[in-house]
């Protein structure tokens, strides 16, 4: 078993800590929060051993969990790369593209692994059907959320549309040529609201919308591709995937036929892939120390969560053009 110990005893970390406590693969040697009074209370509630001290911490572990605000991404996965640390780091990977490519250098030159928190990778409508979109020509998503303070600290970008984008690049296999987008401030003093649109070099667009202050909560993406489209539900955890085909010569009854202009005839049927229960902060950890176990490449490596920031902030950056 791999020890692991945890920075940042937020709400987010500490699932992270129960969910390490629980895996078979991981040992959970501790965890660290500047905040004393929130450690010690999370250290007393739940029996994790706490560590004053960050450097204690990571010297006695194998694998560091980053699940710290964004801003101190960086300083924490440098401290624990340099002392030839696996890491494991919440998205936005860091807060800066220079900062997390000083991280990619460190990964080479201590040969360790680093892997971002990308969930949505993990989630199980994705899963079922990632292997089905090939080649999408045009893209839409909605990620929707009411109001949460917790967040708030950054713009809806890196909050919320960083987990559409790098989905997007994860199944889009051609580099951006354009980004054109808005962002509006409404509660937060970053914008809250924002929506972009992503040209691909091979002709594929996307067009993603984000927003922290809507009345309810949507987490749709939708797929469009030759003869197919897949719609993904990640909140409510369910797909749709509609194919075409070429029409039979004879068809049935309650075969779906459409005939475009040029008089060909194509078939519309329905696939139902099935999706598998998991618990994806779970799966997306335990599948790190799978890479580090049997030194292969992490699911979401360190490059592709750069990726994901760069396009981030390039939408960001649209934003006054």
């Amino acid at each position: 078993m791999l020890k692991v110990g945890v920075l940042g005893a937020g709400h987010l970390g500490k699932i992270h800590l129960r969910l390490l406590n629980q895996s078979e693969k991981y040992e959970l040697i501790g965890f660290h929060d500047p905040d004393e009074i929130n450690a010690k209370k999370v250290s007393d509630e739940f029996g994790y051993t706490y560590f004053d001290n960050i450097n204690n911490l990571i010297d006695a572990v194998d694998v560091v969990d980053i699940v710290t605000p964004t801003l101190s991404h960086f300083d924490c996965a440098k401290k624990a790369m340099q002392q030839k640390r696996h890491v494991f780091i919440e998205k936005p990977v860091t807060n800066t593209t220079e900062e997390a490519e000083e991280l990619l250098q460190l990964e080479r030159n201590h040969s360790v692994k680093g892997q971002v928190g990308h969930v949505e990778r993990f989630n199980p409508a994705f899963l079922a059907v990632k292997d089905t979109i090939e080649n999408p020509m045009f893209i839409e998503t909605h990620r929707l959320a009411e109001f949460n303070p917790r967040g708030t600290d950054v713009p809806v970008v890196l909050d919320l549309m960083i987990h559409d984008i790098d989905v997007i690049l994860s199944v889009v296999k051609s580099e951006v040529k354009k980004i054109d987008a808005s962002g509006v401030s409404v509660i937060s003093k970053s914008p809250d609201i924002a929506n972009a649109r992503i040209q691909f070099e091979n002709g594929c667009v996307a067009n993603l919308t984000a927003s922290r202050i809507s009345l309810k909560n949507m987490r749709k993406s939708r797929f469009f591709q030759r003869d197919a489209y897949i719609s993904v539900d990640f909140l409510e955890k369910k797909v749709e995937v509609v194919k075409m085909k070429d029409a039979p010569e004879n068809p049935g009854d309650f075969d779906m036929i459409l005939q475009n202009a040029e008089g060909e005839k194509k078939q519309i049927y329905f696939e139902n892939p099935e999706i598998i229960s998991n618990n994806a902060i779970l799966d997306e950890l335990e599948t790190f120390a799978d890479a580090i176990n049997n030194n292969t490449e992490p699911m979401v490596t360190l490059k592709q969560g750069t990726a994901a920031l760069q396009v981030a902030l390039r939408v960001i950056e649209a934003f006054g053009k």
